[in-house]
């Protein structure tokens, strides 16, 4: 909606009113935190296949509605169903991979998804440069939204179902047809006796309750999820994604489509770095990494902003600051939060730890969306630009101290070594 948000405005009568332009776009972070804190209970009552099928009815309605709308109470609709349904999407994406992939490429698989998600902004990014001479152009943008819903719900019905999420619905014999499926016959066996081991220590039944994430393991692995999101975002990737036109401005490239293409091809080429290095360094490193280097990126921005350089030389180096920004957070901190989080989580609790643990996400994507231009203005810059580096320092701390590794296991030998209740476990 960032650039079509103009035309919007303007066809639907609120044209030059900041807070309604604003409430169109946080209206979808509202949906968004409400389809996160939903699918745990979708996830754990459907499965992932049934549930994403499920998830593409706001996904299209959405789309639809707001393509259609003429007032802003309908676009508010639309947007709220559109994030309602991304919500929900968010959540499902990492669980679906991790329970699915064959250990040695879940790493790999994972970051797939975050080169599509790159692949997709580019896509939007392209449909969007038309708006710019066509002011109803914004209608057809979104009509075009919602042809992806159509394709998950078809594309779902071939796709299998987790065979961690059949055993503990008591449907074993399908589990094993798709293990033989996608792990090879060699692994049904060995696979099999781990799921059902660690769901004879958590419990066989689909109703988990949220108390239960106050439990020890559980507690702790949603203490981490939450603190890895929360510090994902004030980090500052949604702050530095806004301020990346104005920064890449200075130095003479004012068309903010291309300057938006700039970004969503470095974040691409972040994306395809981490599906090389998540299995060769490993979900940990390349987490501490990432950060490390964004801590690195933010004091170059800094630096080139407060240090008395030549003007040009000082806009050089904040595009080269943002752009190095970008593809460290595509490297790292993007992928392996998403991924990590569904790796240490236990089949029992899985989809309530990723719901709680993205619903924290979007609380956090909407704080700093919400208050980042007014601290820009009333502190600078570059004090907002050194929190997030900051941030992405504690970030780094964060994951060295409470992170373990999980690159080349099992998820059922990842649950057991965090379970006390299993002999050897650590807690």
């Amino acid at each position: 909606m960032n650039g079509p948000i103009v035309s919007v405005a303007k066809e639907l009568g609120f044209e030059g009113n900041s807070f309604l332009e604003g409430l169109v776009v946080s209206t979808f972070i509202g949906g968004a935190f409400v389809g996160s804190i939903s699918s745990g209970f979708l996830v754990d009552k459907l499965g992932c296949r049934r549930a994403f099928q499920v998830d593409t009815i706001p996904l299209v309605l959405g789309a639809i509605i707001s393509a259609q709308a003429h007032s802003l109470d309908e676009i508010l609709w639309g947007r709220f169903l559109v994030g309602l349904g991304v919500g929900v999407n968010t959540v499902l994406v990492p669980i679906y991979i991790s329970e699915v992939a064959p250990t040695k490429y879940r790493g790999f698989l994972g970051t797939l998804s975050q080169i599509g998600t790159c692949l997709g902004v580019i896509a939007s990014l392209f449909l969007g440069i038309h708006s710019e001479s066509d002011p109803h152009w914004w209608r057809t943008i979104l009509y075009i939204a919602s042809i992806p819903g159509f394709i998950l719900a078809i594309g779902m019905q071939f796709a299998v179902e987790s065979p961690r999420w059949l055993c503990k619905a008591g449907r074993s014999d399908e589990a094993i047809e798709v293990i033989k499926k996608l792990w090879g016959p060699s692994e049904v066996n060995r696979a099999i006796e781990n799921i059902q081991s660690v769901i004879r220590s958590d419990g066989a039944d689909l109703d988990t309750s949220w108390l239960e994430l106050l439990e020890e393991p559980h507690s702790r692995v949603a203490f981490i999820g939450g603190a890895l999101f929360l510090l994902q975002q004030f980090a500052g990737v949604n702050g530095v994604l806004f301020f990346s036109s104005l920064t890449f401005a200075d130095v003479g490239i004012t068309n903010s489509a291309l300057a938006s293409l700039c970004v969503g091809f470095t974040d691409l080429a972040g994306a395809l770095n981490a599906t090389y290095l998540m299995e060769k360094q490993g979900r940990k490193s390349l987490l501490i990494g990432s950060y490390l280097g964004m801590t690195a990126s933010m004091l170059l921005v800094v630096s080139a902003i407060s240090l008395p350089v030549e003007k040009d030389i000082g806009n050089t180096l904040s595009v080269l600051g943002t752009t190095m920004y970008i593809f460290f957070f595509a490297s790292g901190a993007g992928p392996v939060t998403g991924l990590i989080i569904p790796e240490l989580s236990s089949t029992r609790t899985r989809g309530k730890i990723m719901s709680f643990s993205l619903a924290v996400h979007w609380v956090c994507n909407f704080l700093v969306g919400q208050f980042f231009l007014e601290l820009a203005e009333k502190f600078g810059v570059a004090s907002v630009y050194a929190g997030f580096g900051g941030f992405s320092l504690m970030a780094a701390t964060f994951g060295y101290y409470f992170t373990v590794e999980t690159k080349g296991r099992s998820l059922e030998e990842i649950e057991m070594s965090l379970n006390p209740n299993f002999l050897g476990g650590n807690k």
